[in-house]
Formats: C-alpha cells, structure tokens, sequence
C-alpha cells in the first residue's frame, strides 16, 4: 500500500548535502516525491511509496556522515503518484 509522508527536519540540514541524500537514498528505495531547503533555514521532503521504502530512506538520510537532525514534524498526506523524486 503506498503512502504519502511531508516531513520538516531541522537541525545541521542545511548546506550538508542533505537534498542530495535524500536523492539518492530516495531513488535507491523507489519512493517518489522531492525534497527543498526552507527560508527557515529546515528542509521539506515529500515522500512517495511504500512506508517500510519511506522509512528507510529517513534511516539512509539520518546516518548521513555530515547532517544532524534534531527534530522533525511528519504528517500523512494525499498521494500525488509523482513519477521521480526531485530537488527543487
């Protein structure tokens, strides 16, 4: 059953190559959806796909070498059946 998750994660995300985690980690579990940095100074991720997929494309960003995450906020939303995941 796929599902569509928006996080805001905050902390050390922001200029760590965290957008181009999120990418790759994204891809390599077949979620879909995008992922922007914030004027806050967070990033926003909309992510795609089957929950396990979903979290462990959260668990592949998280042991990221460089970004630190202390808090995010994680809300279920409607699914946009995207055909990628993408930067914006």
């Amino acid at each position: 059953m796929r599902i569509r998750r928006r996080y805001i994660f905050y902390g050390w995300v922001q200029g760590v190559g965290f957008r181009w985690r999120a990418l790759h980690a994204a891809r390599k579990n077949n979620v879909t959806g995008f992922v922007r940095n914030l004027d806050d100074g967070s990033v926003e991720m909309e992510a795609e796909g089957c929950e396990e997929d979903i979290d462990r494309t959260v668990i592949d960003i998280e042991r990221s070498r460089y970004i630190s995450i202390c808090d995010m906020d994680v809300k279920s939303i409607p699914l946009q059946d995207d055909r990628d995941f993408e930067i914006l």
